[in-house]
């Protein structure tokens, strides 16, 4: 069974490489970057005052804070706050937000076990493993059926990740994966409304995960068939072409973390190459937002279904998230601003009228090359001038991932923009983490970085 081959690799020796190490390292650097982005603009109060409200024994940390609840409840305030802006990061095969729903287990069940830093980089590894492979599974799958691909993979990398650092064995984290089945799921029904459940998804599936491995170790048991049985779930919750034993293909020998994008801009990745493509076009014919006539995009048919879904407005979104996901609009304010950021979508930019007027102007042909993924698809768009002159712009592929990684100098630069000021002893914490006594560093130096942003008013 797919359960137990994963659980036994999972629990076993794990020996990645030193860049897939590092690479995991930078991921997770990311992710506190954009959570204390969420703690600082207060974007996850809900999930936040709820898990203040379970509490618990005193063993984990909601970040930014000297706060410490269970386990179960600091990963729901945590997986919230990391995904909160969506500005954290995505794996291209799988369209899963890998890191929202891997740090949030590592560092809660790390920080309760007083686990070595190695242990829980190691951990993390395991986990984004096991995301991206769950979800890259079903390309577009769980998508197409409704459903959000970073809650659906992340009960299981949350189960993983606990299991591991809580030291249970194979057979027990095998349960763990299919009691973590039952609570996979996550409506995108958010997409039509606006409606705060997408944040709130990892912050479930992070608490799932170690719940579920918490019941496997007290005795629960899980179906071990829940990847490739009848009413698995891929059977119950996939539509299209699945291809569940590639969980397991090549597990040790070919990585996945290495290929995870770091996004650049906190809008839905769908919208990314298009929105890099008329920078390219800004940039290379120097016009303003007042001479555009009208754009013209080819999407990816897989992002159009997402980001250009037209039985919603998407000229005059109805709330922040709705307006990531709406391609129209963050054309719009890339053209209006040349630049996009936190700010950009908050509610006093969404009522700028020459945005919707931008927005109102692009229109999009739908087609994507076959075997590419929407998240890799390149970026192309005809903006026709109110000249007459057309120019174009195109991107191979949205930056951040593939063959246009994040520099280690933007990654700090984008982290330090989250925190609102330079955070050196973060980023030496999650650095050095391999050798790390324990989390006591990296928890610190996020609440310090939380507090000196505070002191200082910015």
């Amino acid at each position: 069974m797919i359960a137990r081959e994963l659980a036994e690799w999972a629990t076993g020796e794990i020996s990645a490489p030193a860049p897939v190490r590092a690479a995991a390292a930078r991921h997770l650097l990311d992710g506190l970057g954009t959570a204390l982005a969420a703690v600082r603009t207060g974007a996850a109060t809900p999930a936040l005052t709820v898990a203040r409200g379970l509490g618990g024994p005193a063993e984990s940390t909601i970040l930014g804070t000297a706060e410490r609840l269970g386990a179960p409840a600091a990963a729901l305030a945590n997986g919230t706050l990391v995904h909160a802006l969506d500005f954290d990061d995505t794996h291209a095969g799988g369209l899963v937000h890998a890191t929202a729903v891997v740090l949030p287990a590592a560092l809660a069940v790390g920080e309760e076990r007083g686990a070595r830093g190695a242990a829980v980089l190691t951990a993390a590894v395991a986990g984004y493993e096991t995301a991206c492979r769950v979800a890259a599974a079903a390309p577009h799958g769980f998508h197409a059926r409704g459903l959000h691909a970073t809650m659906v993979a992340g009960v299981f990398s949350s189960a993983v990740v606990a299991a591991r650092l809580m030291g249970l064995d194979a057979a027990t984290t095998a349960h763990a994966l299919g009691i973590a089945g039952s609570q996979a799921g996550g409506l995108l029904a958010f997409l039509g409304t606006g409606a705060s459940t997408k944040q709130l998804h990892p912050g479930f599936a992070s608490q799932a995960g170690i719940i579920a491995a918490r019941l496997a170790a007290a005795g629960a048991t899980g179906p071990e068939t829940v990847f490739d049985g009848p009413h698995g779930v891929y059977d119950a919750l996939a539509a299209g072409t699945t291809d569940p034993g590639s969980i397991v293909a090549g597990l040790g020998q070919r990585w996945e973390t290495g290929g995870i994008g770091i996004k650049p801009w906190p809008a839905c990745q769908l919208s990314h190459a298009t929105m890099a493509a008329v920078l390219d076009a800004m940039s290379r014919h120097g016009f303003t937002a007042g001479q555009v006539a009208a754009v013209h995009a080819v999407v990816h048919p897989d992002s159009a279904s997402v980001v250009c879904d037209t039985s919603r407005d998407l000229t005059r979104p109805a709330s922040p998230y709705a307006a990531k996901f709406s391609l129209p609009w963050c054309v719009g304010a890339v053209l209006a601003d040349g630049r996009v950021g936190i700010d950009t979508f908050a509610e006093s930019s969404l009522a700028r009228p020459e945005v919707a007027a931008l927005a109102a102007r692009v229109t999009w042909d739908v087609a994507g090359a076959p075997g590419v993924h929407a998240a890799d698809a390149p970026g192309d768009v005809r903006i026709t001038l109110t000249d007459g002159r057309t120019v174009t712009g195109h991107v191979d592929r949205s930056p951040g991932g593939g063959s246009a990684p994040l520099t280690q100098d933007a990654l700090v630069t984008k982290l330090e923009t989250n925190v609102g000021r330079p955070a050196p002893e973060l980023v030496r914490a999650v650095t050095e983490l391999d050798s790390a006594p324990d989390l006591t560093h990296l928890i610190r130096g996020c609440a310090a970085a939380v507090a000196a942003h505070t002191e200082h008013g910015d």
